[in-house]
């Protein structure tokens, strides 16, 4: 009977051992056994010879594969499988493919990554080919919200190795036209070298605050557009205008919005002739900052969206860019060359209180 009773005595000393291991990865990264209040690089990476294994729970990792592979075919049912009201981070891993459909991340499942293989040329596309035209299941036009291929609106999201793309292709400026690839709700979110494109009104970086860094965002007429408060940093921005077009514009109706885009170290590029910004409401903020801007860029720069009284109220600045687009002897002169005083606080992830929730 001892004998017996030996090896289950064992197996539960084992079982506590590993319990009482978790809690104690738990304890060291969110300080109370839950959820940790930042994104830090390995909300970002996969061990991916682990993914070979059958049950990927110990990890907490969702495997995408079209070829039914994984654990779901699809990233919207990845979604679905995390459980609403998570503490704990959860990492969608997807692999390469087109995935044509459209992605909700809600508000009820936070602490989620969307993870693509490194190093794939081609990688993980989410594409689909809503405009703001288009009608609905319930009869009702979409509108530009509605027409986003991926909605975030989880808190503490990341992305990394993705392309979010809208395959609309229509001539740009048009009534009906607005076809977004990638809408943020987040209240904190960030993107790291991922891929938006689109043609107009490409990313809408609606509200939070956000970061991204070293992405390649693609568009004709506002594309990126919104009301956050984000850092841009190290991206690459690309006009596909065949004539006029406009990369940013940010809407803000007070001064007391703390909210903007800050363009940092960026390269402006491509074709057509553009604005750097519009004045989408009176108090529009947006910034470049040591940036390399092609010769694209109209040479006026900025405009105020046919509302003369923005000019008074307005923020556009710009500070140490280079390249011919960077020439503002013929900027409108209600935008501001900023000094390193002026510049200073849009100049680092401290604009968007990156100390607070990104651990990089």
């Amino acid at each position: 009977m001892m004998m017996g009773l030996l090896p289950c005595r064992v197996v539960l000393v084992v079982c506590v051992l590993v319990v009482m291991m978790w809690t104690l990865v738990d304890l060291a990264e969110g300080g109370d056994g839950g959820a940790r209040n930042y994104i830090s690089w390995d909300d970002l990476q996969v061990d991916e010879q682990r993914l070979a294994l059958k049950s990927n729970d110990e990890f907490r990792v969702i495997v995408v594969d079209q070829h039914g592979k994984g654990h779901s075919k699809t990233v919207q049912g990845a979604v679905d499988m995390v459980p609403n009201y998570n503490t704990q981070r959860v990492k969608i891993y997807i692999y390469p493919g087109v995935y044509r459909e459209k992605v909700l991340v809600p508000t009820s499942k936070p602490y989620i990554s969307f993870i693509g293989k490194r190093n794939e040329t081609s990688g993980a596309v989410i594409t689909w080919n809503s405009k703001s035209s288009d009608r609905g299941p319930n009869g009702q036009t979409l509108g530009t919200y509605g027409s986003a291929t991926v909605g975030v609106e989880s808190d503490y999201f990341c992305a990394t190795e993705i392309t979010f793309e809208n395959s609309v292709v229509a001539a740009p400026g048009g009534n009906g036209n607005q076809a977004v690839a990638l809408r943020v709700n987040s209240n904190r979110a960030m993107f790291y070298r991922v891929k938006i494109k689109g043609t107009q009104d490409t990313l809408l970086d609606n509200t939070g605050t956000h970061y991204f860094y070293k992405c390649y965002i693609q568009g004709k007429v506002d594309f990126i557009f919104g009301s956050a408060k984000s850092l841009y940093e190290k991206c690459h921005l690309q006009s596909i205008a065949e004539n006029y077009g406009a990369i940013a514009a940010h809407h803000r109706d007070s001064p007391h919005q703390d909210t903007g885009f800050s363009f940092v170290g960026c390269m402006i590029g491509g074709t057509g002739n553009v604005y750097l910004g519009r004045a989408w409401g009176d108090y529009s903020r947006i910034i470049y900052a040591n940036s390399y801007m092609d010769d694209i860029i109209n040479p006026v720069g900025w405009s105020e969206w046919n509302h003369p009284e923005r000019q008074r109220t307005a923020v556009f600045g710009e500070y140490q860019c280079q390249g011919r687009g960077a020439d503002r002897r013929h900027r409108v002169p209600w935008s501001k060359s900023f000094n390193y005083e002026e510049a200073k606080p849009f100049l680092d992830k401290r604009f968007i209180n990156g100390d607070q929730w990104l651990k990089l």
